[in-house]
């Protein structure tokens, strides 16, 4: 079933005031948790007030699973890497080396201060992205995230590609969404992925469907493509060591 998001008009998301190009911020290692959740607190405060600029980050995590809202203690079949409540939307889910994370951090009141808009909007900035790669991701009404259709599986197989979990604070959005590039896919198999536990439906990546690409490529993919849905970006100046 296609999701009725679809219909919702997305290009409002843009600045309506041309504020300021949105931040666009990527981290070289490896980024714990716990320390990009404190940064994202500690910066919206600002974002709130204005006195500081909307940022995208992003990051590749290290190997561990998140319980947002929505959340299972059964969801985790086997606990071999951390687990971490968080406030975001969402149940259970895995990030890693390999995906691609993208923590947004947008002023809504100035932008459209609609939640189904928002998440609209993230799906349709991965949608786009993936586009690029010449793979169709497509969204469903019953089922959270990014989906790409599997006939070499069988009837009726789809597997998620990307995931989204938001949070918002004073109409600031916190968490953002992954994309999964060359992530270890059994990774996925200790957990039941945002809840979804019919065997038609499982995970796959752009390396798992063929497509070599690398993460350099897939940031360049995503800055072009969420400049099309949210408005401009600029790169954030190094600060001096």
């Amino acid at each position: 079933m296609v999701n009725v998001r679809e219909n919702i008009g997305l290009m409002t998301l843009s600045d309506p005031a041309e504020g300021g190009a949105v931040e666009w911020r990527i981290s070289d290692s490896a980024v714990d948790y716990p320390d990009a959740v404190a940064a994202m607190e500690a910066g919206a405060p600002a974002i709130a007030a204005r006195e500081a600029p909307e940022p995208v980050w992003l990051l590749e995590p290290p190997p561990l699973y998140t319980s947002g809202t929505s959340g299972k203690a059964g969801d985790l079949l086997d606990p071999r890497f951390p687990l971490f409540s968080t406030g975001r939307g969402g149940q259970l889910t895995y990030h890693g080396p390999g995906q691609r994370v993208a923590y947004v951090m947008l002023d809504l009141k100035r932008r459209r201060p609609d939640v189904r808009a928002f998440v609209a909007a993230l799906e349709d900035w991965i949608i786009r992205t993936l586009a690029a790669f010449n793979v169709r991701g497509e969204r469903r009404e019953d089922r959270v995230g990014v989906w790409v259709k599997r006939p070499d599986k069988g009837p009726g197989f789809e597997d998620k590609i990307a995931a989204i979990g938001v949070r918002l604070r004073r109409w600031v959005s916190f968490h953002g969404i992954a994309i999964n590039v060359e992530p270890d896919l059994s990774h996925f198999s200790a957990i039941v992925p945002c809840g979804v536990a019919d065997p038609r439906y499982g995970v796959t990546s752009l390396v798992d469907l063929g497509h070599p690409v690398t993460m350099a490529d897939v940031d360049v993919a995503l800055r072009r493509a969420f400049e099309e849905v949210f408005g401009s970006t600029a790169a954030r100046v190094p600060e001096p060591s």
